[in-house]
């Protein structure tokens, strides 16, 4: 694996009136790891990832995406990075491979491949059988599968997703983690993933950046992060751990 960052901020800071929702973020992301962006509701995340989408502009710092300033270059960014967000939209009354169609398309993708990569990404995520019912009829767990279906449509180089797994059962976590590490491992794809759920996390991640209240609390591999602060092995210890610090302030 490369140690040039496909994903880097320096200082990144964004603030909403008085609240600071990112505070002088550092965040370095390797190509073809699957990195893990942990905090709960309100550490930051979803911010910090919409500006690394170029969809919100930041008060401080600098991104960079492929060597791209997000919100300078959108369009550049958009062609290498699939956005799954926690809740995914799509047009209610068009049918799964109604909705991969439009995306196909939008995306300008070579017209005369267009159903057989439809049928593939419907295959990958298991909505096969489901390819023709309304979207609008879907639960969540199958809308978060069409929504990673619309990722594989665009063959991204980044999957950055934000809390993908609500909404699914054990068996459907299941099939998406194992989907994430697959693709991370033979495809080479490099995979944000923010979550608070700790236990499903570290099953595939490489490293980890722990946020609380909008401030990195630590970064790096699980393992290097127990050992650095004497902890047992683990990313519970090594979250509860790191967490505490901002407890203090600075």
């Amino acid at each position: 694996m490369e140690n040039s960052p496909v994903i880097e901020a320096r200082g990144l800071s964004k603030s909403y009136g008085r609240l600071t929702a990112v505070d002088q973020l550092d965040l370095s992301i390797r190509p073809g790891e699957i990195f893990g962006l942990l905090g709960p509701n309100g550490a930051g995340k979803t911010s910090t990832i919409l500006m690394l989408l170029g969809l919100s502009r930041p008060a401080a710092g600098s991104v960079s995406v492929f060597g791209f300033d997000p919100w300078e270059n959108p369009l550049a960014v958009k062609r290498r990075v699939g956005y799954l967000p926690e809740n995914v939209g799509f047009y209610s009354d068009l049918s799964a491979r109604q909705n991969l169609r439009f995306v196909y398309e939008l995306n300008r993708l070579a017209p005369e491949a267009r159903e057989r990569a439809v049928e593939e990404a419907l295959a990958a995520v298991g909505l096969g059988e489901a390819a023709d019912r309304r979207a609008g009829a879907f639960s969540r767990g199958m809308r978060q599968r069409l929504g990673l279906a619309e990722l594989l449509i665009k063959k991204p180089d980044i999957f950055i997703l934000d809390e993908p797994t609500l909404g699914l059962d054990p068996e459907g976590i299941d099939w998406m983690l194992e989907l994430l590490a697959d693709l991370s491992a033979r495809a080479g794809l490099t995979v944000l993933l923010s979550s608070h759920l700790l236990d499903l996390v570290e099953r595939v991640v490489h490293r980890v950046a722990i946020l609380k209240g909008g401030r990195l609390m630590a970064q790096g591999p699980v393992a290097e992060l127990a050992a650095a602060a004497s902890l047992e092995s683990g990313l519970r210890a090594v979250y509860r751990h790191y967490f505490r610090l901002g407890e203090a302030g600075p």
